[in-house]
């Protein structure tokens, strides 16, 4: 009976509430800070008299901080599972909010956003959240990380709207304030709710069976999807796909946080208002939904490589679009379309886990992040720095381009690797 308690209502897998869970946190993190915070770019950037690569500058210190922290935090939710680090972050967010409202110089703004409200973002509202997915399932990994990724774009499509019309309402500093306390009231009680594992409460991935356990280790039956080899940080290092995976997402990241981090100047410059911009920034956020559905869904069923590397030839299609489209439709197109270079996120660490399994895919994925972060660091400093040499984004648009479409090809060539023997 307690068993059956624990798989949920009516048989339902208690992993799928740990996904809501991992949801509902992702959600706060896409709403607050990685859609929601580039409503304040602008107004931060005027009221202090920056420069944009100034304020860029500022983005991608707290990516790098993020890189610098990631082998801590993988070991540390490895070691002490995933709600100490959603607690983290979800608190020291939210109580860098508050005190952003207070900021007068820009060494104060670097000082609250890098040593407050991302000091434990990537941890808590990033990794967190995936390492649920990975440690709750492993047949459907790919789906429960594409709804938990999904959710981003869902608390885009609701609170950065909230968070604009609060900063056109009221100015930036209250919205800022409002922002902290929300995230605070929501986000605790949520990461309250985390499991560690499904061993932790008797079950097993996926919600199999003990029988059907039994049936898979039982070697005349064959090795089933199930069951799958644990890598070692050492043992990942020493392959080829460790690597590649990392080139090829430092190169996606490093694009997509490049146009994210700069969305609304990008399109004001061609020719939008901020609030026309704004509603494209909460379409894309809506469209990414959709996106990460589709590809999540059909990465159980195919090839992830491959499908990663279609999903991003569509991401530098869009590229052509902004670069080169003149009229407003282009800039449409290019928000709908662009959502496909975000939607392999979750497909990306579904494979990772495919490739070095459950047991240190945290550290893995950390030490994966201290390489890879430092794309979008400077990605979004560059741009920015273009924009202020040649008070256009023109320039960059190319190189955007090509460095998605090297990143296709990477994620192309990936192959499994085998587990060294002892």
């Amino acid at each position: 009976m307690i068993h059956k308690l624990r798989r949920g209502i009516g048989g339902l897998f208690y992993g799928w509430r740990m996904v809501a869970v991992g949801c509902a946190i992702r959600m706060l993190g896409g709403g607050f800070h990685l859609y929601g915070f580039t409503i304040f770019f602008l107004p931060i950037t005027q009221e202090l008299g920056l420069s944009r690569a100034a304020t860029s500058l500022v983005f991608s210190l707290a990516r790098a901080e993020g890189a610098i922290e990631g082998p801590v935090a993988g070991y540390l939710i490895d070691r002490l599972g995933p709600r100490p680090m959603m607690l983290a972050g979800v608190i020291l967010s939210g109580l860098g909010y508050m005190l952003l409202a207070g900021i007068d110089t820009y060494y104060g703004f670097l000082a609250v956003y890098l040593g407050v409200i991302s000091l434990s973002f990537s941890a808590g509202f990033m990794h967190s959240p995936m390492v649920l997915a990975n440690t709750w399932f492993i047949r459907r990994r790919a789906l429960a990380m594409t709804l938990i990724s999904s959710a981003i774009g869902i608390g885009g499509t609701i609170i950065t709207p909230m968070l604009a019309f609060g900063v056109q309402t009221w100015g930036w500093r209250q919205g800022a304030f409002l922002a902290g306390l929300g995230l605070i009231l929501t986000g605790v009680p949520l990461a309250l709710l985390v499991q560690r594992s499904p061993e932790s409460m008797g079950l097993f991935p996926d919600g199999a069976l003990p029988a059907q356990v039994s049936a898979i280790q039982d070697p005349h039956v064959g090795k089933a999807k199930t069951q799958e080899a644990d890598f070692t940080l050492s043992q990942a290092m020493r392959t080829w796909a460790f690597w590649m995976i990392i080139l090829a997402t430092t190169t996606r990241v490093a694009v997509y946080n490049s146009l994210t981090v700069h969305f609304i100047p990008v399109m004001v410059w061609k020719g939008a208002s901020e609030q026309r911009a704004a509603a494209m920034l909460a379409i894309m956020a809506l469209m990414s939904l959709p996106s990460h559905l589709l590809v999540g869904w059909i990465a159980d069923h195919v090839s992830k490589p491959r499908l990663m590397g279609v999903c991003m030839a569509i991401g530098a299609a869009s590229l052509l679009f902004l670069a080169y489209g003149e009229s407003e439709w282009s800039l449409w197109v290019f928000t709908i379309l662009f959502t496909f270079m975000e939607a392999i996120f979750p497909v990306g660490w579904a494979t990772v886990g495919d490739f070095f399994g459950r047991k240190s895919f945290a550290t893995i994925r950390g030490t994966m992040s201290f390489f890879y972060l430092w794309g979008p660091a400077l990605g979004p400093v560059i741009t920015g720095a273009i924009y202020d040499r040649y008070h256009s984004y023109e320039p960059m648009m190319s190189g955007l381009i090509a460095l998605a479409l090297i990143a296709s090809c990477l994620y192309t060539l990936l192959v499994k690797p085998s587990l060294p023997s002892r």
